[in-house]
């Protein structure tokens, strides 16, 4: 038998790839040596799912390596976009130029990349949308060359089934085959799967009124618009709960507004929310560009609407109106707005709550006291209100309501008011507060404790006397009565006197202007307060230790016509804590003798009287030694 007349055996047809195929090897001599020498020749036959690893078409993009030899009568063929890059084979290798030799049938030719019924990323129509290989604007019968990339969807999807390529002599697969080069540059032999599956359009169901309810319920997932669901009001009021309030004339149940400043100008906001237990006050300011009408119109002017409703209890109380209603009573009668020629009188600028409650049982009684202040009519007028909610226990003693709350217990906390004691009164120390509009208001910012803070506004003047500006200056910086005493300790009681430390304060020095027609006046006022910690370094007590009020001054002329005058005022705090020295006791002297310091001693009265001569001077000086030690200890 010739070597150059063998003649490989018929490998076994493929069968649909879908399901398996066989792949069938020949191994034979690379060489012929000898007719007598007997040729090895074996089949290997690959078992169903042996060494197969079908592929996801959401792999990269192979490019396809060397191809083994084609099979008899093959036809070699191109598809659609030439000799391109083939259908995603994940883990096969993309670097270096290789060969595209596609296997196919005999009976016919196979189109590897197939136009697509439907091209869903040709978005642009008659302009070419970049990477879409299925755009036929873009007039490219090879797309792959000029995209880096095919758009998914823009090529139909495939499947892969490879084994290694040493493993395959001939494949008779009727579906188109390469050969790829993997990461590891192992030769994959792959063949395409006609997995009809992947390229199967769903079609679109029927909606109409009898099942779009149906479909909703089905394949819906969570709304915006949440379905309301009844819930049982809980039995009281916890702390921070909105307080219900019920307004007869209307039958509508709302809650307790307290306005509070919002933005840089401090407008009201009126939907803040009081909540039930915390007791807090709010500024805000409000401006009318037509106070003529507001005046009588606006109901944030009128004292009516801030007692026109009633407090319910408990929440519960909503589905008994009638047990659980706490009227809104009035501690001191309040007119309403009138407008008398150029002057709005009667307008709300204060509003405090005073609120009981008794545990559980809820709100027991709301009482309600107004401030009222006369607007002049003008462009652009503003108004600035307080409101203050108040809240103490049913039946709590008068004195101990009117006595204000304490600073600390006893050392004062970070963030707490300053106490101040002008005669009998306690009170907060306090700055310079502003309007919208940059005037200095009658409210006052409260000094913290520990804060230094700073504050300015501006101050109309009057065409008064020095006396009279000078004093009305005064005012306006610490109050109509100048604080004089700083509490120590956060809750020191007004009635002891050796609980506060009096204010040193230094006025403006007016011989020291030299000037004989000036009016000197206060434009700054600096509040110092040195503090520190006393008690256990394990838990301190913060105390004032004193403070004091400087003025800054300057001088104006008679002759000036000054209309206005810019004040500041300042708070500094001073740490003066002395800090001791940790203890330490003195160090004890433990001496430790060697176990054999009292040897030559022993060998010495051992030896007898010529060897104790020999060692004296020995024996001597450990005796020095021995008294240099005690002498140590006894210092």
């Amino acid at each position: 038998m010739r070597c150059d007349s063998f003649h490989h055996p018929p490998p076994t047809r493929l069968g649909t790839a879908e399901t398996h195929f066989k792949l069938v090897g020949v191994l034979t001599a690379p060489m012929c040596i000898s007719q007598l020498m007997l040729l090895q020749v074996f089949f290997l036959m690959v078992p169903e799912g042996v060494w197969l690893q079908p592929s996801s078409p959401s792999g990269a993009a192979p490019t396809p390596s060397d191809v083994g030899p084609a099979s008899p009568g093959g036809t070699l063929q191109s598809s659609s976009e030439g000799s391109e890059t083939p259908w995603p084979v994940p883990g096969i290798s993309t670097a270096g130029p290789t060969v595209v030799t596609p296997s196919a049938p005999e009976n016919g030719t196979v189109d590897l990349f197939p136009a697509l019924p439907v091209c869903v990323c040709d978005l642009t129509p008659g302009t070419c949308d970049i990477n879409c290989c299925c755009d036929r604007d873009c007039y490219l019968l090879h797309p792959r060359t000029v995209f880096s990339f095919c758009l998914p969807g823009s090529v139909r999807s495939s499947s892969w089934m490879c084994v290694d390529n040493s493993l395959i002599f001939r494949s008779n697969s009727p579906f188109p085959s390469r050969v790829f080069m993997d990461s590891g540059g192992v030769r994959q032999f792959c063949v395409l799967v006609n997995n009809s599956r992947l390229n199967y359009f769903q079609k679109l169901q029927k909606v109409n009124a009898t099942n779009f309810q149906a479909l909703a319920t089905e394949f819906g997932g969570e709304s915006f618009t949440s379905t309301f669901q009844t819930q049982s009001p809980p039995p009281f009021y916890r702390a921070g709960d909105p307080i219900l309030t019920y307004f007869p004339k209307w039958s509508v149940i709302s809650l307790l507004r307290q306005p509070a400043g919002v933005g840089a100008g401090g407008l009201c906001a009126e939907s803040n929310p009081a909540g039930f237990l915390e007791s807090k006050s709010t500024t805000c300011a409000r401006f009318f560009k037509n106070l003529t009408n507001s005046c009588t119109l606006d109901p944030a002017l009128n004292a009516a609407s801030y007692y026109n409703f009633t407090v319910l209890k408990v929440p519960r109380g909503m589905t008994d109106l009638q047990n659980t209603k706490v009227p809104v009573t009035l501690v001191s009668q309040a007119g309403s707005p009138l407008l008398s020629g150029n002057i709005c009188q009667n307008v709300v600028s204060q509003v405090i709550y005073e609120i009981e409650t008794n545990g559980t049982f809820g709100i027991q009684k709301v009482s309600v006291s107004f401030g009222q202040t006369n607007l002049t009519v003008e462009p652009d007028t503003s108004l600035q209100q307080h409101f203050l909610i108040r809240f103490r226990a049913f039946q709590q003693s008068t004195v101990a309501s009117l006595t204000g709350p304490r600073s600390g217990n006893p050392g004062y906390i970070v963030g707490k008011p300053l106490l101040a004691l002008t005669g009998d009164k306690s009170h907060s120390m306090t700055l310079l507060q502003s309007q919208g509009d940059g005037i200095c208001s009658v409210k006052k910012h409260e000094v913290q404790f520990g804060v230094n803070a700073i504050s300015g506004c501006k101050l109309r003047l009057k065409k008064v006397d020095c006396s009279h500006l000078q004093q009305e200056i005064y005012q306006t910086l610490h109050g109509k009565t100048s604080p004089e005493h700083v509490a120590i300790f956060g809750n020191a009681d007004p009635a002891q006197k050796r609980e506060w430390t009096r204010i040193l304060s230094r006025n403006c020095n007016v011989s020291a202007m030299h000037c004989t027609s000036c009016c000197v006046i206060p434009v700054s006022l600096e509040i110092q307060v040195l503090w520190a910690y006393t008690g256990l370094q394990s838990n301190p007590q913060a105390h004032v230790s004193g403070a004091r009020f400087l003025y800054q001054c300057q001088s104006i002329k008679d002759s000036q016509q000054v209309t206005e005058v810019a004040l500041t005022t300042v708070v500094t705090f001073v740490d003066i804590t002395q800090k001791p020295e940790p203890p330490r006791g003195q160090p004890r002297i433990d001496w430790k003798l060697p176990f054999d310091f009292f040897f030559p001693l022993k060998i010495a009265f051992s030896r007898g009287v010529d060897s104790q001569k020999g060692s004296a001077s020995l024996i001597l000086i450990l005796c020095l030694l021995v008294l240099g030690v005690l002498k140590l200890e006894t210092k």
